[in-house]
């Protein structure tokens, strides 16, 4: 799932306990002749916002499904890989972020080597 989708799917659900919370509340309650015209107006604000947004969820869940299986060829295929090389590199922090060449190769370059120890002028440690 996409941080888009299921972001709008938080916002989604935090707006409807909100509401329900709101709108179940004694002073929200409905008076003895029907609603009061603050709660028809929650109620049709958030109606029209479930309509606006109905559209753009179901683009979008469209999209996550048409992706899933690309993610699922591409873990399949580089799982093993990048589960090798996570292995074989023990320590992350030494090494710059990939680069991508014109070519298209992609190289992860190490860091260049600090001198952490200072040493004194005849080459002994400090």
């Amino acid at each position: 799932m996409t941080p888009y989708v299921g972001g709008m799917k938080k916002i989604a659900a935090t707006t409807a306990i909100a509401t329900a919370v709101t709108l179940s509340s004694p002073t929200w309650a409905q008076d003895q002749d029907g609603p009061s015209l603050m709660r028809k107006g929650v109620e049709l604000f958030f109606q029209g916002l479930q309509t606006e947004l109905e559209p753009a969820i179901t683009e979008m869940q469209k999209f996550v499904d048409e992706l899933t299986p690309e993610l699922r060829r591409f873990a399949e295929s580089m799982g093993p890989a990048l589960a090798d090389m996570m292995n074989q590199v023990e320590d992350w922090s030494v090494y710059e972020a990939p680069e991508m060449l014109p070519n298209g190769d992609i190289i992860i370059r190490r860091k260049p080597p600090t001198d952490s120890v200072e040493d004194n002028e005849d080459g002994t440690e400090l």
